[in-house]
């Protein structure tokens, strides 16, 4: 579908510009990482490429960047070749990071003037995005994989300096590609790294907890259209802007009788019909500084509104 501007109720269609160069598009990704996808710039062609020696093969990395919400890695590659397997080089690169830990918190220490540790580090949710102008639908039909970490982005720019990175959902995921995949670098890579669903957080059983989940994000994100959502380990994180910072504004984490919600502000921040409890002190796996019981459907309303209060708190803090 064409883009178009509005002037007097008449639409004009937006053209496309060609974009020329792979180094274009690295360039405004690099420079905008945290705009795009809430992460940190590590290094990449704008201070020199990052690259390791794996299997008697050079790996360069286009983008290495950092994930603070989750402490993980996330390598980004830009490609303008149809012909590449996104599956075989995501799973190589992925497999080089993997073989060479060491090497990868040397450069992220360096450049950040940072000491983390290996230990310090969210291995489990390691992740590469390709970003294209165009993937072929051979490409496009290759993530449709429930535990692929793997993401790709078409780039497309157009006149009067607008610029578009679309998102290619997958278009089922039932399958699980170590399951279905004899490759020794993908079920190596499998085996450590993991991407989380909504499946494995809300138990077989939990209907009525699922139910609640989804009409709270429903509520949620009617109000919050730019929220994203992400399946961590072991929580589910609601995602907003802070400026030009995406941050975790609410967490949950579901239970067999319904949801556990933490919340950035502390406990005494703002009242509430439904009691909220401190945790600033309490060991758990969220950021959250204080949280709430939802159990019943007529809570959702009020659960939400804590929710934006949340993210005001950080975007005044």
């Amino acid at each position: 579908m064409p883009i178009y501007t509005i002037s007097n109720n008449k639409l004009t269609a937006v053209s496309e510009k060609k974009i020329d160069l792979e180094k274009d598009i690295q360039r405004i990704t690099e420079e905008n990482l945290e705009t795009l996808f809430g992460l940190v710039f590590v290094s990449g062609a704008s201070n020199q490429e990052f690259s390791v020696r794996a299997q008697e093969q050079d790996f360069y990395i286009d983008t290495l960047a950092f994930d603070k919400s989750t402490n993980s890695f996330v390598l980004v590659e830009y490609k303008k070749d149809k012909s590449f397997s996104v599956i075989d080089q995501g799973f190589a690169y992925l497999s080089a990071m993997l073989n060479h830990k060491a090497d990868f918190i040397l450069e992220l220490n360096e450049r950040l003037h940072k000491n983390y540790k290996k230990t310090d580090i969210d291995w489990e949710q390691s992740r590469i995005i390709f970003i294209s102008p165009e993937f072929t639908n051979y490409q496009k039909n290759a993530i449709n994989f429930k535990d692929l970490p793997i993401f790709l982005y078409e780039v497309r720019l157009y006149s009067n300096n607008i610029i578009e990175f679309d998102s290619i959902k997958p278009y089922r995921t039932t399958e699980s590609i170590e399951s279905l995949s004899k490759d020794k670098t993908i079920k190596a890579v499998s085996k450590e790294v993991k991407v989380y669903t909504l499946e494995e957080l809300v138990k077989p059983g939990w209907d009525s907890t699922k139910t609640l989940l989804l009409e709270f994000e429903k509520q949620l994100l009617a109000g919050n259209s730019e929220t994203k959502v992400k399946y961590n380990k072991n929580y589910i994180a609601y995602v907003g802007k802070k400026g030009k910072e995406w941050v975790n504004y609410v967490e949950i984490v579901p239970q067999q009788q319904g949801l556990k919600i933490y919340y950035r502000f502390p406990y005494k921040h703002v009242k509430s019909e439904i009691q909220i409890e401190d945790c600033s002190k309490k060991g758990h796996w969220t950021n959250g500084e204080s949280y709430i019981y939802l159990t019943e459907s007529d809570q959702i309303p009020e659960s939400v509104r804590l929710s934006q209060e949340s993210l005001k708190f950080l975007q005044n803090s």
